[in-house]
């Protein structure tokens, strides 16, 4: 049998390569070896595949700065409106690949680096912040922006020490990041605490704590228009006379010592995700980030002519018609007072005039529906950190309640709900709330989602102004997330209808002309195949276990959290462990279970799951009744690497949320994309993939969102599912009773008292719907012809969700900017 091409022979072969033959591969090659041989000083001998990579991201890096110089020299001679997008979090992933892809390098690349070393393989490179919207905006044509932090340690890396998740810190650029370039020249400086003057000239705020911002950029390159983006992450430095002034006598080392707590701020991504945790540290980011930006925008805004540092503008008037800021999430929402204190204190513009502007440029998108989630920080910490922007806050919810209370004479439970700030024995102020008044668009990021959110969280806030609130369904690139992980259906896919879907994902619908093609199916399913025993063989050497390549893959990746319910999943392993153990002559689909995800390092519960996962497989991998037709894997240190080796080997995908928690997910529809199945309830964005595909075409199950509401008034009993369903009984006296855990019988009991009597979750009330459904997932997979047909509808329907459909709607909708496919001159074309 033929040996199976590898991705990288493969990504020679696909359709969009053509496009690459047209770089010089001798050029490249001279100056990979430049950069190997005088940058990295290094022996051909002696280089690693380190430095192989670090040679080889110079080379494309250096394609790509003629390109990113030129992209900003377009905008300052054309002037465009421009969009911020600031976000405290930019998930990390492969740069120089999706580069290579964008660039139309990739053939080229490999030929010149084959040349060289015909040994080389691609090395993992140094994770560098990425994102599909940055990606698509710059795909349109936008002039784009990303702002976030520059966190010396990501999220962390999770390790398995005996069952439980164990942390460490990911020093990720411990090996320096060749894509980032400091700008120096930029430098801001950030204020912290102090105290406010109000005198004849205006306001003050006077004796406050100075740290420096200072920028970061890396380019974000548009697919094959020769437009690069940037993306400009901020990193805390502390000023040369910080702490210096008042010192003593033997204070100056310690002085100097000090600079590391003004450093703090850049140092480590607080992990807490769906948690809110008040901590001044945290609040002291969100603010770093907005105040440095907001700097940035208004020193743009004000300059714009390429290569002149004189101020062309000077009336901020103009600001909302030049710039768009995007909110992601409420922890960036400093922004809304902190473009009001510029616009007060700085320009010295009225209030009307400068809250009109403020709105007229912010625009929020929601996350989250979950209380816990949502911010509400301390007012004695603001008073603290940041005096001048609390009376800011205080003022604007003045007038905003005065408003409310006109509208609604009388009604001052409606004025409490609406309060920016919240009563209690501590009062805190609701960033939700602040999002929301100081934006001129809201927008859920999937329709249930966005529904949801006008009907309960914020429903107060959509009776007064129902124009603002909008829905902008989640989406991803295709370009990582078909193309680079899986060029085996992309190619697959090019060969019957064009390559033109990369950049126009709709096309896809044209597959469903070939939905009874015998040659489509057989290749879909040999693609198919070929990934998953390329995982098999990933899963061998990393995990130290061997898995049946032609079992099903049966998969859940995603954060650890109650509302995610890997514990449903658990039970349907131990069901089906249970069901093979009783009955091992019959004839059964054989899965290999695959659960990945991190929990929050304080967050007990989520950590439990991951000890009864490992429990469970422990008992069920080793027993030999079972064999190898259910295995059990819990995938450590997930993260988007290990995302873009999983999900294009996976059958099925578990998509299983309580109805009404999860906001949109996006890994539902990287699943879909990449020819698996879904298994999920009617929430988030599986709700839209139920109505692209066909509701037939997935296995949804379980309870919808009204009857999670009815179940809620009138009272969920878990006991009685317990009492009622001998199968979900014995499974959780199993848990309880210390069958998979038989050094510790009480190992589980939170988990188990949990879901008896206060799961919020209603892990239970949707048990026999989902057993049920996978019992039809199994006797589909022992169709494979029928399954295939399934995977090509999905596949089909996936249209919808690229985020060039999602950026093309804020885009138009909220940023007040038309997309553009055209293509700008490359550095060395003639100039237009």
């Amino acid at each position: 049998m033929p040996k199976p091409l590898t991705d990288q022979e493969k990504r020679k072969q696909i359709s969009v390569r053509g496009l690459a033959g047209v770089e010089n591969v001798s050029d490249l090659k001279t100056n990979f070896n430049r950069h190997l041989h005088f940058t990295l000083v290094k022996d051909r001998n002696v280089a690693t595949k380190r430095d192989y990579y670090f040679a080889l991201a110079n080379t494309v890096r250096d394609h790509l700065v003629g390109r990113w110089i030129r992209t900003q020299q377009h905008y300052y001679e054309k002037d465009p409106k421009r969009v911020y997008y600031l976000s405290l979090e930019f998930y990390m992933g492969r740069t120089l690949q999706n580069t290579m892809v964008n660039l139309a390098l990739e053939n080229a690349c490999d030929e010149a680096t084959y040349q060289e070393n015909p040994h080389l393989i691609s090395p993992s490179p140094p994770p560098v912040l990425s994102a599909c919207f940055l990606d698509s905006m710059a795909s349109l044509g936008l002039a784009a922006y990303g702002y976030g932090i520059r966190y010396e340690f990501g999220i962390f890396n999770q390790k398995i020490v005996n069952g439980w998740q164990v942390e460490e810190a990911d020093d990720w650029l411990r090996y320096g990041n060749p894509w980032e370039k400091a700008r120096p020249e930029y430098m801001r400086p950030v204020h912290f605490y102090g105290r406010v003057e109000h005198t004849p000239d205006g306001v003050k705020w006077v004796d406050t704590q100075v740290v420096l911002a200072l920028p970061y950029d890396t380019p974000v390159p548009g697919y094959r228009n020769n437009v690069v983006n940037t993306m400009r992450l901020w990193s805390a430095k502390a000023p040369c006379d910080f702490n210096l002034k008042d010192f003593n006598v033997g204070g100056y080392i310690q002085a100097v010592l000090d600079r590391n707590l003004a450093e703090n701020i850049s140092r480590v991504l607080y992990p807490n995700d769906n948690f809110f945790e008040g901590k001044e540290l945290r609040l002291k980011q969100e603010y770093f980030v907005v105040a440095a930006t907001l700097q940035d925008i208004v020193r743009r805004f004000k300059s714009s002519k390429f290569g002149s540092t004189e101020v062309v503008r000077v009336d901020l008037s103009t600001l909302p018609d030049k710039v768009a800021i995007q909110l992601n999430d409420t922890h960036p929402a400093l922004a809304i007072p902190e473009l009001m204190r510029i616009l007060l204190d700085t320009e010295h513009q009225t209030w009307e005039k400068a809250w009109d502007i403020v709105t007229r440029t912010c625009a929020y998108t929601n996350h989250t529906v979950l209380p816990e989630a949502l911010e509400r920080w301390p007012i004695d910490l603001f008073q603290n950190l940041l005096p001048r922007h609390l009376e800011i806050i205080f003022e604007i919810n003045r007038r905003h309640l005065e408003r409310i209370a006109n509208l609604y004479p009388g009604d001052h439970d409606r004025l409490r709900r609406m309060s920016l700030v919240e009563e209690g024995d501590q009062k805190k102020i609701n960033m939700a709330h602040l999002c929301i008044v100081g934006s001129h668009a809201v927008n859920g990021v999937a329709r249930i989602h966005s529904d949801i959110i006008k009907a309960t969280l914020f429903k107060d806030f959509y009776e007064v102004d129902p124009h603002k609130f909008q829905n902008k369904t989640n989406g991803i690139t295709p370009r990582r997330w078909l193309v680079m992980c899986n060029p085996g259906l992309a190619e697959v896919i090019a060969e019957r209808i064009g390559e033109d879907y990369i950049r126009d994902l709709d096309q896809l619908k044209n597959l469903l002309e070939f939905v009874d093609d015998d040659s489509l199916i057989r290749d879909i399913a040999k693609v198919k195949q070929e990934n998953k025993l390329k995982f098999s063989a990933y899963l061998e050497e990393h995990y130290k276990v061997k898995i049946n390549p032609n079992s099903m893959f049966d998969v859940q990746v995603k954060r650890i959290h109650e509302y995610k319910r890997q514990l449903l999943n658990c039970l349907h392993i131990i069901t089906l462990y249970n069901r093979i153990k009783k009955e091992p002559n019959k004839n059964w689909t054989p899965r290999t279970i695959m659960i990945g995800g991190k929990a929050a390092p304080g967050y007990h519960t989520a950590k439990l799951i991951i000890r009864l996962i490992t429990a469970v497989g422990d008992i069920v991998n080793h027993d030999e009744v079972v064999g190898d037709r259910l295995k059990v894997i819990f995938l450590e240190n997930y993260k988007v690497t290990l995302a873009e080796k999983i999900i294009p080997a996976s059958d099925l995908s578990e998509q299983i949320s309580t109805a009404g928690t999860e906001a949109s997910g996006t890994g539902n529809m990287k699943f879909m994309l990449n020819g698996a199945l879904t298994i999920g309830t009617m929430d988030g964005a599986n709700v839209e993939m139920a109505e692209e595909a066909g509701e037939e075409n997935l296995f949804i199950f379980g309870m919808r969102v009204d009857d999670v509401d009815a179940m809620d008034k009138s009272g969920y009993d878990a006991m009685e599912y317990y009492n009622r369903i001998p199968e979900l009984k014995l499974a959780m006296d199993q848990i309880a009773g210390g069958y998979f855990s038989p050094d510790q019988h009480d190992l589980f009991k939170d988990i188990v008292n949990m879901l008896l009597h206060h799961d919020r979750f209603k892990v239970f009330a949707d048990y026999e719907a989902y057993i049920k459904c996978q019992d039809k997932v199994s006797a589909l997979y022992k169709n494979p012809k029928e399954w295939t047909k399934m995977v090509i509808h999905n596949i089909a329907g996936c249209g919808k969700f690229s985020s060039d459909r999602t950026i093309s709607q804020y885009a138009r909708e909220i940023w007040g900017m038309e997309p553009s496919l055209e293509r700008i001159p490359a550095p060395d074309d003639p100039r237009q």
